[in-house]
């Protein structure tokens, strides 16, 4: 049975750049799963395609670099996405992280995103 996610763009950005200029299409890479909306991404450095963020790899996925803004199934094929990668604010709560993902990881992910002009805010 498949188990689907309510959550929507606008419960997770709550001020972005003007005519949606914070939002990109995106290719989430294939292998990735089903990704929900609001779960942060990392860019893979060879590829130039998102995959949910992983602290310990090596890839480029170790850094935050998106949001996708949408539910999407990467299982086995790479899907186009969209993604918020700049100027925006988001809701802290909302944000989708990986399993195990420790304080200092996620200080980290914050940070780089903040890099973007993505601010995550606490019951924005």
């Amino acid at each position: 049975m498949e188990t689907y996610s309510y959550k929507v763009d606008s419960d997770v950005v709550k001020d972005e750049g003007k005519n949606r200029f914070s939002r990109d299409d995106d290719t989430l890479a294939s292998g990735s799963g089903v990704v929900q909306c609001g779960t942060v991404l990392g860019m893979v450095t060879a590829s130039g395609k998102f995959k949910p963020l992983a602290p310990a790899a090596e890839d480029g996925t170790q850094t935050a670099a998106a949001i996708i803004l949408e539910t999407a199934d990467a299982t086995s094929a790479d899907q186009t996405v969209v993604n918020l990668k700049r100027r925006a604010q988001v809701v802290l709560q909302a944000l989708v992280w990986p399993v195990g993902i420790n304080a200092t990881q996620k200080a980290a992910a914050l940070a780089a995103l903040e890099t973007r002009g993505i601010v995550a805010r606490t019951g924005v």
